[in-house]
């Protein structure tokens, strides 16, 4: 029997979007209040239709990075739909220019909106493509830097939602406002929701020794990021000192980082961004290095497509769940009972309600 012929890539669409978030989000370097956000669409020949999206951060990367993803075109048109194989040779063609940043973050939105045309181009979802099950995966609520009464009420505002997990930004002043914040967290959530902070890489090595001695009596899940994040040797260093488990990753670019990570053993647990560890092919890698030293891996935010690859990650902890973006998703993720729920999801889950892409459109 002749084998049917593979897909091939016709063209890419790439669009800019300013998303304004519901509730806008407090951290320590000011107040974020939208999501610019980059939508790219894989359209093969037969009619297959891939789609991805990827955090710019800031308004001023988001036209730069729509038109470099736009100019990639030319690199994969006329390929046939394997994402492996497009992802290692544009590995190649940027090994000179470096495959992180906006190249990286370029790289990873044409890696994700592959795998999802693949996998609608089988009629199934990413889980099943991949040779995995849907599972319910836990998941926790983001709380801003938004001081002790503010922490406290979107915490419990969480826990009343389901929510079995909670995370706070931290790192104010001193550390007995971080203790505050905890506890006020914990009163609001109960003892049976877990606590997770985040110094978003606030402090040196020796200040995060000194404050985690005292956190780490809070009965804390985590503590992520005390120290810049490619400073291994550093988190190796708070990892030794303290009794809470450290949590880094969402700042690695590609597994190669992981690796490093691993070798200086700077964190107990792991989160990979999906968008930064190179996609779906890189989260892949990312995962096997987790499992290889049984290391715990969460995700950090993309919630439809990291669901799906923590079904079929061996060591899956927690799903980060995120609601940035709902407003342009024609299907937004659901949660049930603090459980992120993936079934009958076709391709990655991701697919757009034109009408609110269109109004938030550049």
């Amino acid at each position: 029997m002749a084998q049917a012929a593979s897909p091939t890539i016709d063209s890419l669409r790439v669009r800019a979007v300013r998303v304004p978030m519901q509730h806008p989000h407090q951290t320590a370097g000011g107040v974020v209040s939208e999501s610019p956000l980059v939508l790219t669409d894989v359209i093969t020949d037969n009619g297959i239709v891939g789609h991805s999206v990827v955090f710019a951060y800031t308004p001023a990367a988001l036209k730069p990075t729509a038109e470099l993803i736009q100019n990639l075109e030319t690199l994969v048109k006329g390929e046939s739909l394997a994402p492996i194989e497009i992802e290692q040779k544009l590995a190649k063609r940027f090994r000179l220019l470096g495959t992180q940043g906006l190249v990286g973050i370029a790289l990873s939105a044409i890696d994700m909106a592959l795998w999802d045309a693949l996998a609608r181009s089988h009629g199934t979802s990413l889980v099943r493509l991949l040779g995995g099950i849907e599972k319910p995966i836990p998941a926790y609520g983001a709380v801003g830097y938004d001081g002790v009464e503010g922490s406290a009420k979107v915490a419990g505002d969480w826990a009343e939602r389901g929510f079995s997990g909670v995370k706070a930004k931290i790192g104010y002043p001193t550390v007995q406002e971080d203790v505050a914040v905890v506890r006020a967290m914990r009163e609001a959530v109960g003892d049976a929701v877990a606590i997770m902070v985040d110094y978003n890489q606030s402090l040196t090595p020796s200040e995060a020794v000194q404050r985690l001695r005292v956190l780490d009596d809070e009965g804390l899940t985590w503590v992520e990021e005390p120290t810049l994040a490619h400073d291994y040797a550093g988190h190796a260093l708070i990892a030794r000192a303290a009794k809470t488990p450290i949590q880094c990753g969402e700042n690695w670019w590609g597994p190669l980082d992981m690796q490093h990570a691993i070798d200086a053993q700077a964190s107990d647990f792991m989160m990979a961004d999906v968008m930064k560890i190179g996609g779906v092919t890189g989260w892949l890698r990312a995962a096997a290095l987790a499992q290889t030293k049984g290391i715990r891996l969460s995700n950090h935010l993309w919630p439809e497509i990291s669901a799906q690859l923590l079904c079929v990650t061996p060591t899956a902890h927690w799903l980060e769940y995120a609601d940035w973006w709902n407003p342009i998703m024609s299907e937004p993720l659901q949660i049930k009972s603090g459980l992120a729920l993936v079934g009958g999801a076709t391709g990655t889950g991701v697919a757009w309600d034109e009408k609110a892409v269109e109004r938030f459109s550049l």
